[in-house]
């Protein structure tokens, strides 16, 4: 928002207001939500920490209400789909935050609008802007419009291949992606089975599964590795 005059940020916060479906007492708080840390010293970076964790909250007991069937795995996976980089990002491009979005002259220039790593903070920087100003019951509130069809077909997202799963959830991140490899064969020839190991260099996470078939045992170490990760 740098170089707008004050009537243009407050008419583009009001606008951004009516997106999310909710009014700032103090929007102060939005617009520092909204200000990424290349453009300025007061940025969304304290507000990305506490709207996690209260995404995390509130997604995990939504699942728990909505899935009264679902295990504590399942709740696991689903609640680390929808809370994943990609997912966030994918919801601000939904309410168009982008073009709210006050970023330094290099990311301008570099498409910072549209880079997903800064739209999923600049989501938890939102949601951690709503608890300072209405408390857990207004980022409830917002959480649960704005990811409504995510939060309907979380079930489905979560029964993908664990495997395609964590590399989603890497790549959200921007994280390298994981390397799988087999460290142990066990058995004869007619009944062998594969020790997989699943590996993120950059997370220093590793988890060994093993199964009758090297591709079932990569899946089965990448699900492992999925829950320690949503843990």
């Amino acid at each position: 928002m740098t170089g707008k005059s004050a009537n243009d940020v407050a008419l583009m916060l009001e606008k951004f207001e009516r997106r999310i479906g909710y009014t700032f007492e103090d929007r102060a708080l939005l617009a520092e939500a909204l200000t990424h840390k290349s453009a300025g010293v007061v940025n969304n970076e304290r507000l990305e920490f506490l709207g996690d964790a209260a995404l995390g909250y509130v997604v995990g007991r939504n699942l728990f209400e909505r899935w009264h069937e679902a295990n504590e795995h399942e709740l696991t996976l689903m609640r680390a789909s929808l809370v994943k980089g990609a997912t966030l990002a994918a919801v601000a491009r939904d309410i168009g935050l982008g073009e709210f979005l006050s970023l330094g002259p290099g990311e301008r220039k570099s498409g910072g609008r549209d880079r997903s790593s800064i739209l999923a903070d600049a989501v938890e920087g939102v949601i951690g802007a709503v608890v300072c100003d209405g408390g857990l019951e207004a980022a409830t509130g917002v959480i649960e419009r704005t990811f409504a069809e995510r939060l309907e077909n979380a079930r489905h997202e979560s029964a993908k291949d664990p495997k395609t799963l964590l590399q989603e959830l890497l790549q959200g991140r921007g994280l390298e992606l994981p390397r799988y490899e087999i460290t142990d064969r066990i058995g004869r020839d007619h009944a062998i089975e594969y020790v997989v190991e699943c590996r993120v260099a950059s997370l220093d996470v590793a988890e060994r599964a093993r199964a009758s078939s090297r591709r079932e045992a990569e899946k089965l170490a990448a699900r492992l590795v999925l829950d320690r990760l949503a843990s």
